[in-house]
């Protein structure tokens, strides 16, 4: 597993890339609920989601756009976790 220290932070690379990659090139630059569910599809590939993943999916819900349902979602799957 790779990291990404933000602020001397330590987040995993893999989720960042993921939702850079969702939120530029075509689109509207915003999270949706499908990009949601590879979002914590990808934090959930081990055997759960750790406190490094955790703090992961907190930064990019403070740090990227969502649409209004994938907030929703993302919001919803977080607090389940």
């Amino acid at each position: 597993m790779a990291y990404q220290t933000i602020d001397g932070v330590k987040y995993e690379k893999e989720l960042l890339d993921l939702a850079k990659e969702h939120t530029t090139g075509r689109g509207e630059g915003k999270l949706s609920k499908d990009e949601v569910a590879d979002l914590f599809a990808s934090a959930n590939d081990g055997q759960g989601v750790t406190e490094t993943e955790k703090r992961t999916l907190e930064y990019i819900r403070k740090n990227f756009v969502f649409t209004d349902a994938a907030a929703r979602d993302f919001d919803k799957a977080f607090e389940a976790l």
